[in-house]
This record gives structure tokens, C-alpha cells and sequence, in this order.
């Protein structure tokens, strides 16, 4: 039985795509009237499959209340100044990404209000309780999850509407945190994909480089997933068991080889994080100053 919560009429832009047809599924569980708007003939495909049919989008945008913009980054600042002047006053837009908003992609236009959110993906620390959970990566379907939230502009109320929203389509939700635009961009990309998916990708090159030397490739990942376990939890204070003396020791050796002086407050000023989300919408690398 769907939630009886209050009706919202909502255009979704990008419905057919791969976010795009996650929000459509949670949204569908809602009393929303939902208004997909898809171009790609594979997107509209996805919609019909879901037993669902797609609206024109000048008729979506003319009775919308809420427009979401499920698209890509590359492309959302371009179709964000073709949709945004056809919206009635009032209108909530909810981007998934904080990148086209911290990059100055929105158009002007002081009478709608400007929402963002973005899912934190379910916690490495968290128990699930069954494999469906465990499984479920990037959240919104079986494991729960916790998600950011901003206004960026527009009245104190439309911030609960965005947020009861973003419940839905990212549910299941554990809990919600209201920051602000730049806020988010700190997080992301700044946090979790400059940082966070170079190290990443370091640590999968270091596996490799020791199957390379010979060490077996099973017995190379049952050693670095386990201490990746142990070390995630004692490095994040997870655990009050140390690290060893020695752990210690060969660790910052290993920092001093590996990371050049000042790296990580450098990534992190202002006007690096701008020219982070700045390259995401355009494209390209960002000119990183020193």
C-alpha cells in the first residue's frame, strides 16, 4: 500500500536515467503525481518498463511544484537556464549535486527556491542485517543511509518539503543533515572523490603492484581487505585497540614517501574546492592554485 503522505506534483527531468529511474521507483511508493520527463529512447524504455508513461516537458514544467533535475553535471547548468524561466513562481528545484549550485550553473531568478541533496551511500561501519542490504553499494533500495541537504535559496519551509523528498527517493534514510551548498562541496567532490577516490584507487594500484611481485592474488586481497577492516576502524576511532608501535612507525615512513608537505589543506581551500565543481561541469582538470 503506497504512503498516503500529501500529494505533490513533481517533474522529474532525467527520469529514465540511471538516478533518474532509482528516484522514480521510490517516488512511485509516494501519493505524488509524478510527471517523467526522458528524451533518450533507452530512458523512455526504462520508464515504460516500470509501467509508467512519460509527460512532455513543457506540460511537466507548466503544472509542476517541484521540478528535480536528475541529469548529468555536465549538462544540468545548460538545461537548468532552458527549464527555470517556464517554472511558475514558488516552484522548489532539487538538484542531486551540489556542483552545477557551487559553480554558479543556476540561473537567477529570486521568486523559486533552489534545493540540494545528495546521499552519504550506506555507512562501511553499519551492520545489515541480511545479504540484499551488505549488497546494496549505493543505497536507495535496500540498505539504509544517511543524506545532506541544503537551500540554497527560498523560504525557511521549503527546506522541510525538499528534505521530505529526498527521504523518499533515497530512502531508506537514517538520518539527515542540513549544511549549506558550500558545505557539500566540501564533501564532494573535495572529501569524497578528489581525496577520497585517488587514495582509493592508490590502494587497488599497491594490491596490484604486490601480485605483480608475485604474492598470490587471493592471498593479496584476503590480506588488504582484511586490513583495510582493521585499519579503517583504528583510524577512525572505531576501536580502542591501536595501532601496533611498529604500525605506527613504518606508517608515517610510509606518509612522508608517498604525500608531498601540504597537499591536503592546499585541496581544500575555498577557491580549490570552487575550481573542483568547476572542472566536474566542465569537464576537464582544474587549474589547482598554490
Amino acid at each position: 500500500m503506497k504512503n498516503q503522505t500529501h500529494m505533490t506534483r513533481i517533474a522529474l527531468l532525467g527520469a529514465g536515467g540511471k538516478m533518474g529511474c532509482r528516484l522514480t521507483d521510490n517516488l512511485a511508493k509516494f501519493n505524488h503525481q509524478l510527471l517523467l520527463v526522458e528524451v533518450s529512447d533507452a530512458g523512455k524504455q526504462r520508464i515504460a518498463e516500470r509501467g509508467q508513461s512519460v509527460t512532455p516537458q513543457a506540460d511537466a514544467l507548466a503544472a509542476a511544484e517541484v521540478v528535480i533535475l536528475a541529469l548529468p553535471d555536465r549538462v544540468l547548468g545548460k538545461v537548468a537556464h532552458e527549464v527555470v524561466p517556464q517554472l511558475k513562481p514558488g516552484t522548489i528545484v532539487i538538484t542531486l549535486d551540489p556542483a552545477a549550485a557551487h559553480a554558479g550553473q543556476l540561473p537567477k531568478r529570486d521568486d523559486i527556491s533552489y534545493f540540494v541533496t545528495h546521499p552519504c551511500h550506506p555507512n562501511v561501519f553499519d551492520h545489515f542485517a541480511t545479504a540484499a542490504e551488505r549488497d546494496d553499494f549505493f543505497g536507495g533500495v535496500h540498505a539504509r543511509q544517511a543524506i545532506v541537504c541544503a537551500l540554497m535559496q527560498g523560504p525557511d519551509g521549503h527546506y522541510a518539503v525538499g528534505e521530505e523528498l529526498a527521504r523518499q527517493f533515497y530512502g531508506p534514510v537514517s538520518r539527515s543533515h542540513r549544511i549549506t551548498v558550500e558545505q557539500m562541496a566540501i564533501l564532494e567532490p573535495t572529501m569524497a572523490e578528489t581525496c577520497s577516490i585517488a587514495l582509493i584507487m592508490a590502494l587497488r594500484e599497491v594490491m596490484e603492484e604486490t601480485v605483480r611481485r608475485g604474492v598470490p592474488r587471493a592471498a593479496a586481497e584476503d590480506f588488504m581487505f582484511g586490513h583495510i577492516k582493521v585499519e579503517l576502524g583504528i583510524g577512525f576511532g572505531r576501536t580502542a585497540f591501536p595501532f601496533s608501535d611498529g604500525a605506527k612507525l613504518i606508517g608515517e615512513y610510509g606518509k612522508s614517501r608517498i604525500f608531498r608537505e601540504g597537499w591536503l589543506r592546499e585541496l581544500f581551500e575555498p577557491a580549490n574546492v570552487k575550481a573542483q565543481v568547476e572542472a566536474i561541469v566542465a569537464g576537464q582538470l582544474p587549474e589547482v592554485a598554490r
